[in-house]
Formats: structure tokens, sequence, C-alpha cells
């Protein structure tokens, strides 16, 4: 049997905590920060869990089981 590959893009976006919980960055917080607000930047500055719907996709785009 031939080995799965992890797929590239999602390795670059995510990363696992030590507990095993998937983090990942917010959107929309890379250009076109000109219109929005100071309140909005911050927020989106964070860095959070995936939510546990999305993360048995994230987990086979990982290799992870």
């Amino acid at each position: 049997m031939p080995k799965v590959k992890t797929n590239s893009g999602a390795k670059k976006r995510f990363a696992l905590t030590g507990t095993g919980k998937i983090k990942r960055r917010h959107a929309y917080h890379s250009h076109i920060l000109t219109k929005k607000t100071k309140k909005q930047k911050r927020n989106l500055d964070h860095v959070v869990v995936v939510d546990r719907t999305n993360t048995r996709q994230v987990r086979e785009l990982l290799c992870l089981r």
C-alpha cells in the first residue's frame, strides 16, 4: 500500500496543540485592512481552535487518525 500524502495547504494553515486540538488563524486579516476597524482587526488577530464540526475533515487533510 502506498503512503497517504498530507495536504500541503493544510499543513501550512493548521497546527496541533499539546492536547491534540487543532489551531487555526482567522480569515480576512491579510489585506484590505484600511476599511476594517481597530476592534475588528484586533479580534481577527487571535489564534482559535478549529470547531468540532470541522475537526474530522482537517484531521483527514493532515493524515491524523
